[in-house]
């Protein structure tokens, strides 16, 4: 997002007057999250506030996201975590959804994602990805290049679960990947790994309600809906939501 984070990483970038982080973490704490940590890499001394646990991932230029979560095993071995990526905005009701689920790995996805997309972009297939989903409600397929629309039943969000007996069992997986690849690895390429691997992965609902934030055009676009549908305020926070 070119100068919007040339002196702080994206978590920190402003979304309707607050930085995506601030939100975050106020929508977690209206699901009845009471700890938090952040991992760093970009501008990490920019991340410095109270509130959190700091974790570093000091190969952030080299590695991916599955690099960083690995930084924060000390946690993820330790209790039920919800993960959320840093770009994201997302109602309470979400993570209360994500937490809910009794499965040891669980992710969000946004059933109407199709008008969200449509707003960012011309066509909604250019950035869609596969998304399948079992009857029973755990995941089949995710991450692939999307060729129509009838291959994408929704939208992963970049919200996850897992308990200490999750994150065990992606541990396993990512011991058999050799240290090139696993610098490389996405989240999406972890959760597809582990469907080959036979991991059961729950793929829980929601219908909208959320963003990502990937350019200025999407930073523009969320601000004007947010600030028309809350009541804006500087000691605003999601409790006050209906």
């Amino acid at each position: 997002m070119r100068a919007l984070t040339t002196h702080h990483p994206k978590c920190l970038v402003k979304v309707a007057g607050r930085p995506l982080l601030e939100w975050q973490i106020d929508a977690l704490r209206a699901a009845g999250v009471g700890e938090f940590a952040v991992v760093r890499g970009y501008c990490a001394s920019a991340l410095s506030g109270p509130g959190y646990t700091p974790f570093d991932n000091p190969r952030w230029s080299e590695t991916n996201m599955v690099g960083s979560l690995l930084t924060a095993d000390a946690w993820l071995r330790g209790g039920e975590c919800i993960v959320s990526y840093g770009d994201i905005l997302y109602h309470p009701s979400a993570a209360q959804a994500l937490s809910a689920s009794t499965a040891d790995i669980a992710i969000t996805y946004d059933r109407l994602w199709k008008q969200l997309w449509s707003d960012r972009f011309e066509d909604p297939l250019s950035d869609a990805e596969t998304f399948r989903r079992s009857a029973d409600g755990f995941l089949q397929e995710i991450g692939h290049r999307a060729s129509s629309l009838a291959e994408v039943e929704g939208q992963y969000m970049g919200l996850l679960k897992f308990t200490p007996a999750g994150w065990d069992q992606i541990k396993r997986f990512l011991s058999g990947v050799a240290p090139s690849d696993l610098d490389r690895l996405d989240m999406t390429g972890l959760l597809s790994g582990l469907l080959g691997a036979g991991v059961r992965i729950a793929a829980i609902p929601v219908e909208g309600r959320w963003c990502e934030v990937d350019s200025d055009a999407d930073l523009e676009l969320y601000t004007e809906r947010l600030e028309q549908v809350i009541p804006w305020r500087h000691d605003w926070r999601w409790e006050d939501a209906a």
